[in-house]
């Protein structure tokens, strides 16, 4: 790959292409996912690596991850697993609770991810505020967020997913036919 194309980023890959290209194209879910948490992790450089390499050893794809430290020198790192691999992530971090060194681990099966879509968000503001308002209104508590230039993604709790995808479809005028909705497939990424 050249220097310059290793320079491009969403928005030159994917240009706005006027106003034929809607700046929200769908609504993507995913109801295969899992919520790991690592708890009590020491709060200091490397530890995550460490985490997220020996989960990359046995073939388990982590998307969504947050950390949160707390003033007792420890962190929580949580992140989103398919749910197909949950028992080799507890398998693994039972074995090596000594060597990353953490308190305990929990996992969420009970959860699901909702996204929107479209590159026409690159160029548009107040997207996000639409989305976490539509999802506010409908009571619907967001566990975890991750952004791109062409997505906001919010993990919800699985009995409110069904919910969480219809007010964004009517929040960003996705109730009609015009545009077709997309579903997360194979892994949910």
């Amino acid at each position: 790959m050249s220097e310059q194309a290793e320079d491009k980023n969403l928005g030159d890959l994917f240009p706005d292409l006027g106003q034929e290209t809607p700046i929200i194209s769908g609504v993507a879910h995913d109801s295969s996912e899992s919520l790991a948490t690592v708890r009590g992790v020491t709060d200091e450089p490397g530890m995550a690596a460490r985490v997220f390499t020996r989960l990359a050893e046995i073939g388990v794809n982590v998307d969504m991850i947050v950390q949160a430290g707390a003033s007792t020198g420890t962190a929580d790192i949580s992140f989103t697993v398919p749910g197909k691999d949950v028992s080799r992530v507890q398998e693994v971090l039972l074995q090596e609770q000594d060597a990353l060194g953490y308190n305990s681990f929990d996992v969420n099966p009970n959860v699901g991810k909702v996204a929107v879509v479209g590159v026409g968000m690159k160029t548009h503001s107040g997207l996000a505020a639409r989305f976490f308002q539509a999802l506010s209104e409908q009571g619907i508590n967001v566990l975890m967020i991750s952004t791109s230039e062409i997505r906001i993604a919010a993990l919800v709790p699985l009995d409110q997913l069904n919910d969480a995808v219809r007010a964004l479809h009517t929040a960003y005028g996705l109730d009609t036919e015009q545009v077709e909705a997309v579903v997360y497939g194979g892994t949910g990424r």
